[in-house]
C-alpha cells in the first residue's frame, strides 16, 4: 500500500522548499525532520544569505539564479512575507583571480548588467571598504540578500496549508528502495512513498551510502561587527560583498541589518565534523579570522565581534552541487546541493527535485549536478 506519493527526508532549505512545491502541485507529500523546525545543526540559519547573479563559480548556474529569483518572488507575492532584499553585490579581488575573472565571465556569457569599479569610485560609493592597490572591483546591482529562517518558515506555512504532512523531531533510520517505491524507516514508524527525496545536508551520507564517499560536513562560523561609522554601513548605503583576499581566503558578508555588519570566510579552516555531535565550540582562532579580516578589509567596523555563530557546510567534490537520482535507483532522489553556496538556490531547486519525483525529469539545466559529473569531479 502506497502512503505518499513523495516523502522528504529533511527540512531545511532545500526541503522545506521541496514540500511546498509537492504540495502546491497536488502531491501527497510527508516532510520528515530530524530535529525542531529551523534548529541549528544544519545550514539554514543566521538571519541573512547573499544572492548574485554573476556567478563566478560557473556561468552554468545562472540560468537556475534567474529561475530562483522569479521563484523567491513568487513566494513573496502568494505569502505576503518580504524573503529577498536588493542591496547590490560589491565583489572584489585581484584582476587574475578566480572572484574577478569568473564573475565578468559569467556576465559576458549572459550578458548581466554590473559596473567594473576602481578604488576611487568604491571609496566615494562604498566607503566602508578597503581595497589594495592592486585591486579590481565590480558592483552587480542585482544582488542582495534573502531571509533565510524567514524562507524556510514560509515554505513549510505554505507546504502544510496546501495538504502537506510535516514531522519533526523524527529521525529516519532506514531508506529501503525498490521497483516500486520506497519504504522509510524512522524511530516513530514506517511509511510507503512511491518516490522518496533526500536532503538532509550534513546527514545524507549516513541515509544514502552511495554519497557517504563524497559528503565531507565541515565547521564554520560567521561573526556581527559594530559599526564605527554608521552611515558608511547601513542598509541602503552598504551592498552585500564578496571579498577574494588573498593568501588569506575569500569572504562574504552584509550590511547591518539591525545587529551589526555580518561577515564569514567561505569554508573557514574546512576543520570536518561529525554530523552526529554537536557543532564544536567557537574558539579564539576562528573569533580572529574574521576579525583580522575586518580589520584590513572593512574599517569602518570595530574589529572584534559583538558576537559569533556556528553552522555547517556540506562540502562536495569541486564544491559543485548533486541532484540527482541514486546510482541504480529509479524512485530515490538525493539533493547535497550546498558546498556554502547553496541557500540561494533553494527556491529553484524545490522546483527540480518536485519536477524529478513527479516527471522522472527537469527541464532546468542541472547536468552539471549528476552523480556521473560527481565521480568526474572526485577523480579529477
Amino acid at each position: 500500500m502506497i502512503d505518499y506519493d513523495v516523502a522528504v527526508i529533511g527540512l531545511g532549505a532545500m526541503g522545506a522548499h521541496t514540500v511546498q512545491q509537492l504540495a502546491a502541485r497536488g502531491q501527497k507529500v510527508i516532510g520528515i525532520e530530524r530535529f525542531g523546525p529551523l534548529h541549528q545543526r544544519g545550514s539554514s540559519h543566521g538571519d541573512s544569505r547573499l544572492i548574485r547573479l554573476a556567478y563566478y563559480e560557473d556561468p552554468a548556474y545562472v540560468p537556475l539564479l534567474r529561475r530562483a529569483y522569479a521563484n523567491w518572488r513568487a513566494l513573496e507575492r502568494r505569502s505576503g512575507e518580504a524573503l529577498l532584499t536588493i542591496t547590490g553585490v560589491l565583489q572584489i579581488g585581484r584582476p587574475d583571480s578566480a572572484l574577478i575573472s569568473g564573475v565578468l565571465e559569467s556576465c559576458r556569457v549572459h550578458d548581466i548588467a554590473h559596473e567594473e569599479l576602481d578604488a576611487a569610485a568604491v571609496a566615494e560609493r562604498f566607503p566602508a571598504f578597503a581595497m589594495r592597490p592592486d585591486d579590481a572591483a565590480i558592483f552587480e546591482p542585482q544582488g542582495g540578500f534573502l531571509r533565510p529562517e524567514r524562507a524556510v518558515a514560509t515554505a513549510l506555512k505554505l507546504a502544510g496549508q496546501d495538504g502537506a504532512v510535516l514531522h519533526f523531531n523524527e529521525r529516519v533510520t532506514a531508506i529501503e528502495p525498490d521497483d516500486s517505491g520506497v519504504m522509510i524507516v524512522s524511530d516513530a514508524g514506517r511509511y510507503r512513498a512511491r518516490k522518496a527525496i533526500v536532503a538532509a545536508g550534513s546527514y545524507v551520507g549516513g541515509l544514502v551510502p552511495a554519497v557517504a564517499p563524497f559528503a565531507k560536513p565541515i565547521f564554520v562560523t560567521v561573526g556581527w561587527y559594530g559599526s564605527r561609522v554608521p552611515h558608511a554601513t547601513a542598509l541602503g548605503r552598504m551592498p552585500g560583498f564578496l571579498i577574494d583576499d588573498g593568501e588569506n581566503g575569500s569572504f562574504y558578508g552584509f550590511p547591518d541589518l539591525g545587529e551589526g555588519v555580518k561577515v564569514g570566510k567561505h569554508g573557514h579552516f574546512f576543520q570536518p565534523l561529525d554530523p552526529e555531535a554537536p557543532n564544536p565550540e567557537i574558539g579564539p582562532r576562528d573569533r580572529a579570522a574574521t576579525d583580522q579580516f575586518m580589520a584590513r578589509r572593512i574599517p569602518a567596523v570595530s574589529p572584534t565581534g559583538l558576537r559569533y555563530l556556528s553552522c555547517r557546510y556540506t562540502m562536495l567534490p569541486g564544491e559543485d552541487f548533486l541532484i540527482d537520482f541514486a546510482p541504480g535507483e529509479k524512485n530515490l532522489i538525493v539533493a547535497s546541493p550546498c558546498s556554502g553556496h547553496g541557500f540561494k538556490f533553494a527556491s529553484v531547486i524545490g522546483e527540480i527535485l518536485a519536477d524529478l519525483a513527479i516527471e522522472g525529469g527537469t527541464r532546468l539545466p542541472i547536468e552539471l549536478f549528476s552523480f556521473e559529473a560527481l565521480q568526474r569531479r572526485a577523480a579529477a
